[in-house]
């Protein structure tokens, strides 16, 4: 057995990255063989840190440094009926950064995608029905994208919070149809929300 050039060995690792996109990868590589020792034992010594410290949040699933419930879900000023719920955790720092919101989160962790094999189970769609059933929630706000993944979730989302009564919005129209939360600007992003309308 032949051994592998370890140059190949990295640009292998890197094509594993998700969104990282394949005529990058050697500029990722170069910028990787151009730091000093120092640059990446450091780089190296937080990525495990991080493996080892952070954890879901127990009750709305973003990460949080150990312990078992974040700093969102632990402070005592957030309104506690209002639910919003974002796709990925970047998500909840978009709409922290537009300052308008003040409720509490639910991560999702992804979105429904039969071709891909992700349903219902493989997210957080049962503890959400949970907690909103369980908790004194008022309005669930969905703010998934508007792409095929994204419609299919908010749906089945919608179906399953019927019987519960509660109120269920989404953003404004003001988010381009196919765009990610967390590429639109700040400003766009507070009106979709303030703005927002019932499902």
């Amino acid at each position: 057995m032949t051994n592998i050039p370890t140059i190949d060995l990295l640009i292998r690792h890197l094509q594993r990255v998700p969104y990282l996109a394949s005529k990058n990868i050697y500029k990722v590589a170069s910028y990787f063989l151009y730091r000093s020792h120092a640059d990446i034992d450091q780089l190296c010594s937080v990525l495990k840190q991080v493996k080892e410290k952070m954890h879901p949040c127990s009750t709305c699933y973003t990460w949080c440094e150990q312990g078992t419930a974040c700093m969102y879900c632990t402070d005592i000023k957030r309104d506690k009926t209002i639910l919003c719920v974002v796709e990925q955790w970047y998500d909840l720092l978009t709409i922290e950064r537009t300052g308008g919101y003040n409720g509490q989160y639910h991560v999702l962790t992804g979105l429904i995608c039969p071709l891909e094999g992700i349903g219902p189970e493989e997210l957080t769609i049962y503890p959400l029905i949970a907690r909103v059933n369980q908790e004194n929630i008022k309005e669930v706000i969905l703010t998934m994208p508007q792409t095929p993944e994204g419609e299919a979730t908010v749906a089945y989302i919608t179906k399953k919070l019927k019987s519960s009564g509660v109120l269920v919005t989404c953003l404004a129209r003001g988010i381009p149809v196919g765009s990610q939360l967390e590429f639109v600007d700040r400003l766009t992003v507070y009106k979709a929300l303030t703005e927002r309308r019932p499902i």
